[in-house]
């Protein structure tokens, strides 16, 4: 009989430990399915402060209103469209293989003479320093639009055109509708009213290739987020694109502020 109790214990002993090992499992199980209900919770919420983050962190105050970074880019962009436009609208001129190439080359190069007046004012007074040539892309479409003749330049010309002003367009209508700085809004009514205008002209010439640009369009990728540096500081504005002289032969609609009256549009 006393051979009998150290089994025993043995046995008790090896009852319990199970029951242990089981709670402890239990637990564990528990915090692990807590931790995962809790994590896309907590990843949710910071995804979704991250857009306003961004715009928050990329704004700058004037006194004209915030200046974000999509405000900046759009100013750069109308720079840009005026340094490459201006001088194929003026080669369209020149060339002027047909009446309605020539009626597109002579909006070109007002409108945009016009606009880069109007852009070149409003980096001023927001101390934002502008390009003064083409970006690679842009010296490209030139060189290509130089190169081609006869009714191959002619449908380049009007493509390629059309696809720029359509990009453009979007950039317009995106920021007309978010911006809260005065000056950029109203440039944004001025490009919008120019844009248009050149997209019709654009068309007019019977060369747009419209299946083309709903192709593009739906295949495009989104474009990347562009990170626009703040204001530097006070700068000199840059040189005015050229040719800067339009053709007198044809006059732009109404636009929503002129040059001369931008100064005084600020003020409100």
């Amino acid at each position: 009989m006393r051979l009998l109790s150290p089994i025993r214990g043995t046995r008790t002993g090896s009852r319990t430990g199970p029951r242990l090992n089981g709670t402890a499992l239990v637990v564990t199980g528990l915090l692990a399915t807590l931790a995962a209900l809790a994590f896309p919770i907590w990843s949710y919420a910071d995804r979704s402060a991250t857009g306003l983050d961004t715009l928050n962190s990329q704004t700058v105050p004037t006194r004209f209103g915030p200046l974000s970074a999509t405000d900046r880019l759009f100013i750069t962009k109308v720079r840009l469209a005026g340094l490459w436009e201006m001088p194929a609208g003026q080669q369209a001129e020149e060339r002027a293989p047909t009446k309605a190439i020539e009626t597109a080359g002579e909006h070109l190069v007002q409108g945009h003479t016009f606009l880069d007046a109007r852009v070149r004012e409003v980096a001023a007074q927001l101390h934002l320093e502008l390009p003064n040539q083409p970006n690679p892309q842009q010296q490209g479409w030139l060189r290509t639009l130089t190169a081609a003749k006869g009714l191959d330049y002619e449908r380049k010309f009007a493509n390629i055109l059309r696809r720029a002003h359509g990009q453009v367009f979007a950039l317009v209508a995106q920021v007309r509708a978010s911006t809260r700085n005065t000056l950029v809004r109203d440039l944004a009514d001025d490009a919008n009213t120019t844009v248009l205008d050149h997209m019709k002209v654009l068309e007019a010439t019977g060369l747009v290739d419209f299946d083309s640009l709903a192709q593009n369009a739906a295949t495009a990728s989104p474009p990347p987020g562009t990170r626009s540096p703040a204001p530097p500081g006070p700068t000199s504005s840059p040189d005015p694109a050229t040719p800067v002289t339009p053709s007198p032969t044809y006059s732009l609609p109404p636009a929503a502020s002129s040059p001369a009256a931008s100064g005084s549009a600020a003020g409100r």
